[in-house]
């Protein structure tokens, strides 16, 4: 690959992750301290990204793969995205908000698709490159945070005061403007589809792959990664503001060690995949969300900070042994044939239908215990609780029911 391709390549995973991380962390205390939104309302803000990911789908499998180009449509989405972000900046209320981020997000997850087509289409070996791109994505995603709370310090108390967290949309529609304008200067990706050549719903949402459920062994995996995504929500939904709300300083500059776990676990997972295998990967994964839950609950923003950071960390491995691993068994398992339409089910079934049931009883949870009253310490440690438990039983139930398989091809990940 060229230079000047990689640097474009990189720049643009860099920027689409910036633009992502860059609002979406501190939404839930921008949400609270700005706009006085009430648990129902930051739970219908988060479940945008769910419908975003159902809907997205058919973005790119009616329209981006068979008509426009992938990075103009990337320009446009961005530039687009840019626009509803700046009417997010200057919402006063809930109600003049919420629609924005809704048309917003269901415009965004599209482009998390079109960055690949537009990396993939340029590399001769995807195993060995694409690596090497994505993780500027992780740096932009880092990058933000660290801007928002070491250069800015929107996340300190006094900011919060002052309204000052509204500036992330600023900022990020700054960013999505320039992604937008530098993605019609990408190399050129033209539609996979040919003309005139029919594809169906059952096609685009890759429901031909759901006869992989009648595998008993993926069943039970299919149904832990859905149940996983309930714990997953809390932490998306309730981190930041959790971490602001008990006093811990520059809170979303060290939720940026969490993306920096990323990376060491994805360089760790093939150890632990040849050591281990599938199973043990697994479960270890979701070991990782019951002590980081435990580790939030636990915790506070005094001497035992340290279980907190701890928290935040094991993200890495909560995330890369566990949804990386699975995409690998997706990939596994679907064979030649359905590889596509496995990996499109599962990203429907989780981050669609899974996260959007854990918003919602995120949500849920936190109301029930606030409503209740006490000690601000004493409400979150019984919020932190729920999610550990759940994670708890999926990892119970995952261990006695799931047949150990297998050892995958290790070269898949490494």
């Amino acid at each position: 690959m060229k230079s000047s391709i990689r640097f474009k390549l990189s720049f643009m995973m860099f920027l689409e992750f910036f633009v992502w991380g860059g609002w979406f962390v501190t939404l839930a205390t921008y949400l609270i301290s700005n706009l006085q939104a009430n648990d129902a309302q930051i739970s219908s803000a988060f479940s945008t990204q769910c419908f975003g990911a159902i809907i997205a789908p058919f973005i790119i499998g009616l329209i981006a793969d068979r008509y426009f180009n992938a990075e103009r449509i990337l320009g446009i989405l961005h530039i687009a995205g840019a626009l509803l972000m700046f009417k997010m900046y200057t919402a006063t209320d809930f109600a003049g908000f919420y629609p924005y981020v809704f048309v917003y997000m269901i415009l965004y997850m599209p482009t998390l698709a079109l960055v690949n087509s537009v990396s993939f289409n340029q590399m001769t070996n995807p195993e060995k490159d694409f690596g090497n791109i994505r993780v500027w994505g992780t740096l932009g995603w880092i990058v933000a945070g660290l801007l928002i709370s070491y250069a800015f310090h929107w996340d300190n108390e006094t900011s919060l005061k002052e309204g000052l967290m509204k500036n992330t949309f600023l900022m990020t529609a700054i960013a999505s403007l320039a992604l937008g304008l530098f993605s019609f200067a990408l190399p050129k990706t033209p539609p996979k589809a040919k003309k005139g050549e029919k594809v169906s719903i059952r096609e685009v949402l890759g429901l031909d792959a759901l006869k992989l459920l009648k595998d008993r062994n993926y069943l039970i995996f299919f149904v832990s990664s859905v149940l996983i995504c309930v714990p997953l929500a809390f932490y998306y939904q309730y981190a930041n503001t959790f971490l602001s709300e008990i006093g811990l300083a520059n809170p979303t500059g060290k939720m940026t060690f969490g993306q920096m776990s990323e990376v060491l676990f994805m360089l760790l997972l093939p150890v632990f995949f040849t050591k281990f295998g599938l199973k043990k990967t697994l479960i270890l994964a979701m070991a990782a969300w019951v002590i980081r839950y435990l580790c939030f609950a636990y915790g506070n923003a005094g001497e035992l900070s340290f279980m907190l950071i701890i928290g935040i960390a094991l993200h890495g491995a909560c995330y890369d042994f566990f949804f990386v691993t699975g995409q690998i068994y997706t990939d596994n398992k679907a064979g030649e044939k359905h590889k596509s339409a496995a990996q499109g089910l599962i990203t429907l079934a989780t981050y669609g239908v899974g996260m959007l049931v854990g918003f919602y009883i995120a949500g849920v949870i936190s109301e029930m215990y606030k409503s209740q009253g006490g000690d601000t310490a004493q409400i979150w440690q019984h919020i932190w609780t729920f999610p550990a438990i759940i994670a708890f039983i999926v990892m119970a139930l995952f261990a006695i029911f799931f047949k150990t398989e297998k050892k995958l091809p290790v070269e898949k990940i490494s």
